[in-house]
């Protein structure tokens, strides 16, 4: 009985502690981040570490006085929001019809759009200039971008949701047919109040992914339609990266997502595990 007794307490001391060391790992980068986009170039370069410099603001006035921060930052909200509408208004629809109106094709167009994210974007970036700029006119446009992050982020979009829709009761959906209710009527009524969680957390998810994009957001813009990605990508010349800038930038591109984050926890944490328990 001891033992086991000294073991619980060994127990609650060890993995509090292994949690926290895993915590201030992960934390660390962003900790360096901030702290660093306080430096100049010069001193950025340096390898001082805590309080051996004088901290400036001079990387954030310049990153909103001559970068043009405001104007990259509504174009990343932009673009997110509407990819993450569009690819909700497209998922709900198809998650709906595979989760209650299986076929035997079913598993297998799930797998092949799973397919799909294993595509090398490299591969396709040539016709995907090509045709955008050069034939449809869509390039460096909000709407090219919207267009690109909905249908990359689809599939995993469609997953997210069937997985939620299959735990939700057949017997409910059947119900409301005999009772005369439309499809649409299932799908706004009683699908969307019922598996609210998920759609959030998958909502939340795929605004994470749009805003972090940063492969086509970079190669499919140049002015009018460019996003903090691109403002980040700007930060690199000849010379080398501009460290202090860099930071600052950077900063100021993850803050929001952080915030966002930091107050949908609760929401994220009950749509990622809707339906774990039974």
């Amino acid at each position: 009985m001891a033992t086991i007794t000294q073991s619980s307490k060994l127990g609650n001391i060890v993995w509090p502690t292994l949690a926290w060391i895993v915590a201030l790992i992960f934390f660390f980068p962003i900790f360096w981040l901030v702290f660093t986009s306080f430096k100049t170039d010069a001193d950025a370069v340096k390898p001082e570490f805590l309080f051996t410099f004088t901290p400036t603001l001079e990387n954030y006035v310049n990153m909103a006085r001559d970068y043009d921060y405001w104007r990259f930052a509504r174009n990343s909200v932009i673009t997110s929001t509407f990819a993450t509408l569009f690819a909700l208004v497209v998922g709900v629809p198809a998650a709906y019809a595979m989760a209650f109106n299986p076929s035997r094709h079913t598993k297998d167009i799930l797998m092949w759009m799973l397919s799909t994210k294993m595509l090398p974007a490299a591969a396709v970036l040539y016709p995907m200039t090509f045709l955008t700029k050069n034939i449809l006119g869509w390039f460096d446009t909000h709407f090219l971008l919207i267009l690109v992050l909905c249908l990359i982020n689809l599939p995993i979009v469609i997953w997210m949701l069937f997985t939620y829709f299959k735990e939700i009761p057949k017997e409910i959906i059947e119900a409301s047919k005999m009772d005369g209710v439309t499809t649409l009527g299932e799908i706004k009524d009683i699908l969307l109040p019922l598996a609210w969680g998920g759609i959030a957390s998958t909502a939340l998810l795929t605004f994470i992914f749009c805003w972090n994009e940063a492969y086509w957001t970079v190669r499919l813009t140049t002015i009018d339609a460019s996003t903090l990605s691109k403002l980040i990508e700007g930060n690199r010349a000849p010379e080398g990266l501009f460290f202090g800038r860099l930071s600052a930038v950077s900063t100021a591109a993850v803050l929001p997502i952080i915030i966002l984050g930091w107050f949908s926890q609760k929401q994220l944490v009950q749509g990622l595990t809707f339906g774990a328990v039974k």
